[in-house]
């Protein structure tokens, strides 16, 4: 009975019915295990202290912030990397080759605890208006954002490669320089290939930020973390915040993929936004539901 289900539905879909499957386990014992408070659980969802609310909209304002970071210096990586002026393109070789091949838990202890200690450079407070970053956030957005912009690098580079040569070929002739070129005719068009792994670095990004609790920053994880030591309800509070970071990427979700069908307008039929074998909708990607097989 099992083996013909999952023939006929997918691993994909058994592997899916196990996991919620799990969730309901896990509820249930929130709700009626006697060695497990749910009240602890309910009320970070439902009545979440100042605490956990600074750190749920301290995640979002670091993600979007690297993010954006990461955005600017992938492209001028990017950029450099395809420069005919071999300095910018060992320059940009370098960044990406160092970035992308040391992991970004060392690279936060490096930056923020290793040069501090070599007396290289220390992480200052900014003030901007009424607010203040504190070293350690600004260490942490800086860091994910030069980590972030190695992988954008190659990114952006495979949306410019995407782009048909006759278009740079015709702006040239137009007149149009180099900026120009790129500006108007060249990134406005890789943008459909950089939108979709844009989209899937911000949620990775999104989870990242929990890297930051070994350099202080009271994001969710962290916030969560003392919580749960001050109570002794780590399932309790750790449940609670699996269930945030779900809500944030899952609603990231949907707002990307109305991203990508607004920038798939007008591309070809198969780009259309209604769903089909060949272009399922969000919620078939979502699940990862599969079309039947045409025979």
């Amino acid at each position: 009975m099992s083996a013909s289900l999952i023939s006929r539905f997918g691993t994909r879909q058994a592997a899916l019915a196990g996991c919620m499957t799990l969730v309901a386990l896990t509820v249930s014992g929130c709700t009626f295990t006697d060695s497990i408070r749910p009240q602890f659980f309910w009320d970070s969802l439902f009545h979440p202290s100042p605490a956990l609310v600074n750190g749920i909209g301290l995640t979002l304002v670091i993600s979007v912030v690297a993010q954006f970071l990461g955005v600017v210096l992938g492209v001028l990586a990017a950029i450099a990397k395809m420069a005919k002026f071999y300095p910018f393109r060992f320059a940009a070789g370098l960044y990406v080759w160092l970035f992308r091949g040391t992991p970004l838990l060392v690279q936060l202890m490096f930056f923020y605890y290793g040069f501090p200690a070599a007396g290289l450079f220390k992480w200052p407070a900014i003030v901007v208006g009424p607010i203040d970053i504190l070293p350690e956030i600004l260490a942490g957005i800086v860091i994910l954002g030069i980590n972030e912009g190695a992988y954008m690098a190659e990114i952006v580079r495979a949306g410019i490669l995407s782009v048909d040569p006759g278009q740079t070929e015709a702006s040239k002739s137009l007149g149009m320089n180099y900026g120009q070129t790129m500006r108007r005719i060249v990134l406005p068009q890789a943008a459909r290939v950089i939108i979709p792994p844009l989209g899937n670095e911000f949620n990775n990004m999104l989870k990242t930020t929990s890297l930051l609790t070994v350099i202080s920053v009271f994001e969710l994880y962290n916030t969560t973390s003392v919580a749960a030591g001050h109570s002794l309800a780590t399932f309790e509070l750790f449940a609670g915040a699996a269930v945030w970071y779900l809500a944030m990427t899952t609603i990231w979700g949907f707002v990307q993929a109305r991203i990508e069908r607004r920038f798939s307008r007008g591309t070809s039929p198969s780009s259309s936004s209604e769903a089909g074998p060949r272009n399922k909708g969000f919620a078939a990607r979502f699940m990862s539901l599969r079309a039947p097989i045409e025979q």
